[in-house]
């Protein structure tokens, strides 16, 4: 500011601006009477001149704000091209699968009919039309050149109807196509529920890697009543005087369509559990009625029941479900010393039950002189779960709070071996077909599979939960399903395995609550049961990640007989009746179902 005031102005301000550092000079003139009067400087060039390049600079800026708006419009336009155009692709070819897969069926459709031989060829055809959809077609002339074609399912409000956009070759107007008639499928309300979840669980399927198919199984036909043989050929006896094109046509089938098939027609199998039987003892208004375990034994013809009343009960199931009692007694009761929390009932001595307790203590009883056979004292804590060995039933295993799994010969009243871990053990389980085999969930959120002929290390960890595993169940002897406090059930197959450590399961099944209480788990022929905080038990199929079927105990008062809602009371423990329909749940009031899928 001292500069200008001698009229000395920047260098930079000279070079650059020379029309207004002369301007300024003119105001900072020695003389006052020289410099400008406001006229002057209205009139002066130096202010008439930029308003003019001003406003076409604004012009300019104006403009290219616009550009630039566009620019960004196209830029947004083009982005939503490429994610449109890559979903595109992406139906395409999911449609491209489905049309295959559709395309595959109808083949062995043909196969399947080709081969029983019991269809008039005339009405082969005729079947084969009628087992598919019919479809009215209407010309639509409004459509674009592209053409859409809308599929409408009369009666039906649960799906929207879905929009495809094809190429049509020969340039004719769209189609809407309508059904005329509902497929067997859209008659199940609870497949329409389901059906994004059945349809991620197909792509699942679909997409899953086909593991190489072993030699066949030959199976004789079945000799009939009266000693002569059966006309029926099933598809295996046939296998072998295929034609190469069958055999590929069967090789596909079995690949996915057979699993998802089969997984589909069990899952709509069965609509809801029914009771058979409401097991009334007499001893309900006891307090401590909770029921830890329950198990059958080997002919599916008694079940047992233990808790922590400290008794094991023993009632015939067929007595339960034909006969109607005000009181149910056991047909034979054997008491403890200490609370019970697991039973397992040998797969082989049919008189033989193994029991767990509070204390750490794992005894084996006849059931039959209602007395202890072994009792076994090597564990320092509570016991969660014991289980014989289906191949073995010499063979027992037990899982403890003390950090270990010990291995027993009931012959011998010691243990045999014993594997150490880092966190509480708090479910054992031996594959079906094998003693030289051993699972088991821990508290560490993880479940190990042993070779007990190494039981140094784990041959497998199967890492997925967030939380205690407490129980696992073998639903075959290389898929273990697992059951957790996360909320979840998970399935695992060991065949697939490239690594000692599994990190990815087959199934995540989700409906059920289990946060706190062990709920109890069984299998039987791909169903899976569980039990559920809500007091309520629920059905899976391992091939699907949804319920099947639910069934909530009522909450009723012994004395008055009146409904009451008590949120503390869980499913505590379910258990099939061999490979059947039926079941036996009970929870932490004592309360004891027999239930059946119908």
């Amino acid at each position: 500011m001292s500069s200008l005031r001698h009229r000395v102005l920047p260098p930079q301000l000279l070079l650059k601006w020379p029309k207004e550092a002369s301007f300024c000079l003119w105001l900072l003139h020695p003389e006052p009477s020289c410099r400008p009067k406001m006229g002057e400087l209205l009139e002066s060039e130096f202010l008439n001149e930029p308003r003019e390049d001003l406003e076409e600079r604004e012009a300019a800026m104006q403009l290219r704000e616009r550009i630039e708006e566009q620019d960004l419009l196209m830029e947004f336009l083009l982005l939503i091209q490429q994610r449109k155009q890559e979903a595109a692709d992406k139906l395409q070819d999911t449609i491209s699968l489905v049309c295959s897969d559709i395309e595959e069926v109808l083949k062995h459709q043909a196969f399947l009919k080709k081969k029983g031989g019991s269809i008039p060829e005339n009405t082969k055809d005729d079947n084969l039309a009628s087992n598919m959809p019919t479809f009215s077609i209407i010309n639509n002339d409004d459509s674009s050149s592209l053409g859409s074609r809308k599929r409408f399912r009369p009666g039906v409000q649960i799906l929207n109807a879905e929009e495809f956009d094809d190429n049509l070759d020969d340039g004719q107007n769209s189609e809407m196509v309508t059904e005329s008639q509902e497929s067997t499928l859209l008659k199940s309300s609870r497949l329409m529920r389901n059906f994004k979840k059945l349809e991620s669980a197909y792509f699942l399927t679909r997409c899953r890697p086909m593991r190489p198919s072993g030699k066949p199984s030959i199976r004789h036909s079945p000799i009939s009543s009266d000693g002569r043989s059966s006309i029926v050929v099933t598809e295996r006896s046939s296998i072998n005087t295929l034609t190469p094109k069958e055999q590929q046509i069967e090789s596909r089938r079995s690949g996915w369509i057979s699993p998802f098939l089969e997984g589909l027609c069990k899952y709509l199998s069965f609509n809801k559990l029914q009771v058979k039987a409401d097991l009334k003892q007499g001893d309900l208004l006891n307090s401590s009625n909770l029921v830890c375990s329950l198990s059958f034994d080997r002919d599916g013809e008694f079940f047992a029941s233990a808790g922590v009343n400290k008794k094991i009960k023993v009632f015939e199931c067929d007595t339960l479900i034909n006969e109607s009692r005000d009181i149910h007694y056991p047909v034979v009761e054997m008491t403890s010393r200490s609370k019970l929390s697991s039973l397992c009932w040998n797969s082989y001595i049919k008189s033989q039950i193994a029991s767990s307790n509070f204390e750490g203590v794992v005894q084996v009883w006849d059931v039959t002189r209602n007395q202890v056979l072994t009792e076994m004292r090597e564990h320092e804590r509570r016991v969660w779960s014991i289980d014989f060995s289906s191949a073995d039933p010499t063979m027992l295993a037990s899982g403890s709070d003390d950090c270990s799994v010990k291995l027993w010969n009931i012959n011998q009243g010691e243990s045999i071996g014993t594997i150490r871990t880092k966190a509480n053990v708090c479910s054992v389980q031996f594959p079906l077909d094998s003693s030289r085999s051993l699972a088991f969930g821990s508290a560490d959120h993880k479940v190990y599979y042993y070779d007990l002929r190494n039981a140094k290390v784990p041959l497998y960890t199967l890492v997925g939960h967030n939380k205690t595993v407490s129980y696992v169940k073998f639903i075959d002897p290389k898929n273990i399903v697992s059951s957790s406090t996360d909320n979840t059930l998970k399935l695992w197959d060991l065949s697939i395995c490239a690594s000692r450590v599994i990190d990815t399961p087959l199934q995540s099944f989700t409906g059920h609550t289990n946060i706190k209480n062990f709920v109890g788990l069984s299998v039987s022929d791909g169903y899976i049961a569980t039990g559920s905080e809500t007091n309520e038990v629920f059905i899976y199929h391992k091939a699907f990640p949804m319920p099947a079927l639910s069934f909530k105990f009522d909450n009723t008062d012994p004395l008055s007989g009146h409904e009451m809602h008590d949120p503390l009371q869980f499913i505590s423990s379910v258990c099939w009746r061999g490979q059947s329909s039926t079941l036996v749940a009970a929870n932490s009031t004592g309360n004891i179902k027999i239930l059946e899928m119908v």
